[in-house]
């Protein structure tokens, strides 16, 4: 262990603390147009920097859309290379009025630092930065060689992401990727995250009469809309939380009983409490830490159709909505899951009404790595070092969907070093980050490249 890089990393903290605030301060907002400027601002705030601690071929590299950062430093002879995957777009940080600071005008309060992106995914990203710079002006040299891709439109899908990926595919190539822009269970507690879920969705649309009729005159001969939707959804999954699409479950890889241990045996949250429900309902035969983090989901996101303001209006409106998302574990595959979905509502739909259904255009695979890969057990060891706690292993909810284009792409190992927390408040106002993770983090990965370097 490099305890002159630690001490680097101790005697420059202000200034590199200053050095994120100006990151954090460019409202690089990527569904904005009118941040395109601030978005390509934030690209060359890393650019730069990487420039000024020594990495080689640096660029922002152009896309249809917002550019990507690249850079590379491969002097380590002899030692694996990792990709490092990053973010510097962010989330509006409407609604403006309840932040108790502004978005962009960094605070610290609380021994956490406020911002837009303090958490997701800048204050995670520029750890690393400042890890490796931390490295370059102590020994000169980084343990392993690293390459880096740092995107400007992962909070709009990663539009572009996959195609620069496999168009440069040989430029990125590495033994295996590192990303921090995930958390811990719990503030305190370290965690790796060795799988994720995967994602698709699909929009239903079932159309009655050519426009809302009066349901006195007209019911009894319409079929309403409405009726029927709520008749084809509710046929989607049963009172035990188990989905009745046919084939469904068909590709769903079990649980093992290790699985299920080091799920259970992990902090989380308690729902009842956190969310407010009376209890947890998960499917039958799990328990809720076990549906959530490896079982699949499927989820109605939203429906309308009809009036919806004060008072009654007696209609039968003409058309009503669902839009419906699923959540997929190893094995299942989003194109097949969308067609099941989709026949199943075109056979359950009534007489007298006419039914759409749309794809959605953007779904992800389920990742999972075993938790006993030496590169997860590295980073495990890593964490304890700096946590002086044992980490645990789970999986999450959430999609990722950059960490299967990259194991689809590449084929290697991809480590998620994620050091932000429950309290952080992602894509909400009072976005934050605790400045005990920001150090017991770069912690983290000083260990692990050294870890890695050793072999």
């Amino acid at each position: 262990m490099s305890e002159q890089v630690l001490t680097y990393l101790k005697e420059n903290r202000e200034r590199q603390l200053q050095q994120l605030n100006e990151f954090l301060a460019i409202p690089s907002v990527s569904t904005d147009s009118n941040h395109k400027d601030d978005v390509v601002k934030a690209g060359y705030f890393v650019v730069n920097y990487l420039k000024e601690i020594g990495f080689k071929n640096v660029e922002l590299h152009k896309t249809p859309g917002h550019p990507l950062v690249y850079g590379e430093w491969m002097e380590a002879e002899g030692a694996p290379t990792v990709l490092l995957y990053g973010h510097y777009d962010v989330q509006p940080a409407d609604p403006l009025e309840l932040w108790e600071s502004d978005p962009f005008s960094p605070e610290i309060r609380n021994d956490r630092l406020y911002a837009r992106g303090s958490s997701d995914d800048k204050g995670q990203t520029f750890m690393h930065l400042a890890v490796f710079e931390a490295f370059m002006k102590t020994e000169g040299r980084l343990p392993i060689n690293v390459k880096v891709c740092i995107e400007g439109e992962e909070e709009i899908g990663s539009k572009h992401l996959y195609e620069t990926l496999q168009e440069k595919k040989d430029l990125f190539q590495a033994d295996f990727a590192m990303i921090s822009d995930s958390g811990m269970v719990e503030k305190g507690q370290p965690t790796i995250l060795y799988g994720l879920k995967g994602f698709t969705g699909l929009e239903v649309t079932v159309t009655g009469p050519n426009r809302d009729l009066h349901s006195g005159i007209y019911g009894g001969a319409a079929k309403n809309p409405a009726m029927a939707l709520s008749h084809m959804v509710a046929s989607l999954k049963n009172l035990d939380e188990q989905v009745s699409v046919p084939g469904f479950y068909d590709d769903v890889e079990e649980l093992s009983d290790e699985e299920r241990r080091l799920m259970n045996e992990a902090p989380g949250e308690v729902y009842e409490k956190s969310i407010g429900i009376p209890e947890v309902t998960p499917e039958a035969g799990y328990t809720a830490k076990e549906h959530t983090m490896a079982r699949p989901t499927l989820e109605i996101n939203g429906m309308y159709s009809g009036y919806q303001g004060e008072g009654t209006k007696t209609i039968i409106p003409s058309t009503a909505v669902a839009k419906i998302t699923c959540r997929l574990v190893p094995g299942q595959e989003p194109d097949r899951i969308q067609k099941l979905i989709t026949d199943h509502l075109y056979k359950v739909a009534p007489k007298g009404v006419r039914v759409e259904v749309k794809p959605e255009p953007l779904s992800a695979r389920a990742y999972k790595v075993d938790p006993g890969h030496e590169l997860l057990q590295k980073a495990a060891r890593s964490y304890s070092d700096a946590f002086d706690k044992e980490a645990v292993f789970v999986r999450l909810g959430g999609s990722i969907p950059v960490v299967e284009m990259i194991d689809q792409l590449f084929e290697i190992p991809v480590v998620l070093l994620g050091f932000g927390t429950p309290e952080d408040n992602l894509h909400s106002p009072n976005e934050s980050f605790p400045l005990e993770n920001f150090d017991k983090g770069m912690e983290v990965l000083v260990h692990y490249l050294q870890e890695v370097a050793r072999g």
